[in-house]
């Protein structure tokens, strides 16, 4: 038993390095990724500057998690297209595009709830 929550706790470690890592270095190559980041420090100081439910500042943050996941995937994508390719594809744009526009969808998203929770 100790030798597999040895392993699992290794695995763990891992897990966390190599997602630091992937954070690191699409923050270094990403504009976007810091663009979103300082939308979601904004969104969260303003989430817990005014008077909403805990479920509703829960929502803002969560949704803000997911605009970045939603830009990393992205990264990662666009990332991969262009290692196996430079040229001029259709099916190229196509994955890049969709990949931006979960991006976008997920940004809505958080908008979205914003406005639903500042209307009321």
């Amino acid at each position: 038993m100790r030798d597999i929550l040895r392993a699992e706790a290794r695995r763990f470690a891992n897990t966390v390095i190599w997602s630091w890592d992937g954070w690191v270095a699409a923050w270094a190559t990403e504009k976007t990724l810091r663009q979103w980041t300082v939308v979601n420090v904004l969104s969260a100081t303003l989430a817990f500057s005014i008077e909403i439910s805990v479920a509703e500042r829960g929502l803002i943050l969560a949704l803000g998690l997911l605009v970045l996941a939603a830009e990393l995937m992205n990264t990662g994508l666009e990332e991969v297209v262009d290692y196996i390719s430079k040229a001029d594809d259709p099916r190229a744009k196509k994955a890049k595009d969709c990949g931006s526009a979960a991006v976008a969808l997920t940004a809505i998203a958080g908008g979205v709830a914003w406005v639903v929770i500042l209307i009321g």
